[in-house]
């Protein structure tokens, strides 16, 4: 009987130290979570962003006694570097991803992911290719189709004539995603027809960066490049043959190369009205416009609520960020946060299928930001526009719209 109690002792003893739910993450003591994103590249800046953002939400937080870990790896915003980094994380056991940072990468990244069956939250991208997705993905951040769509309907509410709507945009699928954005906002409006026309040429062009310049009011360049000039030599040419003037060129793409563009153009002496997508990250757009000296006719929409806000989650990202706090950052602590009110609200085992099960077809309130997935995967569809006025970004208003179109 002392033999039999002592195996069956120590058995429970071992036990008590060996990991359960291993394969999905999740430990007796730990919740591992993952994310991909640019830490060291062009894109340094959004990827860093949303990685001190959910750090800061999940920092010093337990579910059910279990800490939880955030581990990142680079990409430098390239297709090739996201896959191997990926399937690098999905060997070391995660219960999901969260805050993976662009639309290139996030298709490479997604197919991976739903082969294993493994949630995508809260990709700092608002490409269509997550709404709703193949594999379980959660979205917070409402789409580039509905940002580019909001300036577009200000602009057209301004006089300005679908004509006079140009693009430029990083020529992949995260520039495409705004084109999409573009086509919808000028269906059936007056003398859109050769707009849309060109816009579906360029959308059913195939493969690695095809010959978009010159085809219709879109200009384009290479991601990860800087080099302006053909893009905007496109935008010419539509000038020309239309027999019109630029009034609003909305932008899709990386801080850097769209501040770039703009200088080039300022420098040319163009006089247009410039739009940018939030993945474009306020503050470091802003730093590289300033660089190229530009400080007005820039329209920025925002996919989290404006910084000034007295919202309680604004409040308190502030607190936690201090000198970290921006548009970006808000962003990435907003997804720490909606992760945190999943793994509260399991029900059992924390697995990847109670995580989603605790999220989709519910409703939250963050900090006094409403949250609904009741309908879809997108829990909000809030779209903020703001505007660089002397070089600081402010609320964008009727006076400033009239002025600018």
């Amino acid at each position: 009987m002392k033999t039999y109690f002592t195996v069956l002792l120590s058995f429970t003893l071992l036990n008590s130290f060996i990991p359960v739910y291993a394969g999905e993450g999740v430990t007796n003591t730990e919740i591992r979570i993952a994310g991909v994103m640019d830490l060291k590249g062009r894109s340094k800046g959004l990827g860093n962003g949303m990685k001190k953002g959910i750090e800061a939400a999940l920092r010093n937080k337990t579910i059910k006694g279990r800490k939880i870990t955030f581990i990142t790896l680079n990409d430098s915003y390239t297709p090739n570097k996201t896959i191997a980094s990926t399937q690098d994380l999905i060997q070391q056991n995660i219960l999901l991803f969260a805050g993976n940072v662009g639309t290139p990468t996030a298709k490479v990244s997604l197919p991976i992911l739903a082969k294993n069956k493994i949630p995508a939250v809260g990709f700092f991208t608002g490409a269509g290719l997550l709404r709703p997705g193949k594999g379980p993905i959660i979205n917070y951040r409402a789409s580039y189709v509905q940002e580019t769509k909001k300036v577009i309907e200000k602009a057209l509410s301004q006089g300005v004539a679908a004509p006079e709507i140009c693009a430029y945009v990083q020529n992949d699928a995260y520039g495409m995603a705004g084109v999409e954005g573009i086509r919808r906002a000028l269906q059936n409006k007056e003398n859109s027809q050769t707009s849309l026309k060109k816009i579906n040429t360029i959308l059913t062009m195939k493969g690695v960066n095809p010959p978009r310049n010159g085809v219709g009011a879109i200009g384009v360049y290479q991601r990860n490049s800087y080099l302006a000039r053909d893009g905007y030599l496109s935008l010419k040419a539509w000038e020309k043959r239309q027999g019109v003037h630029c009034k609003l060129v909305v932008t899709v793409g990386a801080y850097t190369s769209i501040a770039k563009f703009i200088g080039y153009a300022t420098y040319k002496g163009e006089d247009w009205t410039y739009s940018a997508v939030s993945f474009t990250g306020a503050k470091n757009f802003q730093t590289a416009l300033k660089e190229v000296g530009v400080t007005q006719k820039v329209i920025m929409t925002q996919v989290v609520p404006l910084l000034d806000n007295d919202l309680d989650i604004i409040g308190e990202a502030k607190s936690v960020l201090r000198n970290d706090f921006g548009y970006v950052t808000l962003e990435g602590y907003i997804v720490g946060k909606i992760i945190l009110k999943g793994l509260q609200g399991i029900t059992g085992q924390i697995n990847r299928k109670n995580f989603m099960k605790a999220i989709l077809g519910h409703q939250f309130n963050i900090g006094g930001l409403k949250l609904d997935f009741t309908d879809d995967n997108q829990g909000s569809d809030l779209v903020m526009m703001t505007a660089l006025v002397n070089g600081d970004w402010e609320a964008m208003n009727s006076s400033i719209s009239r002025k600018w179109f």
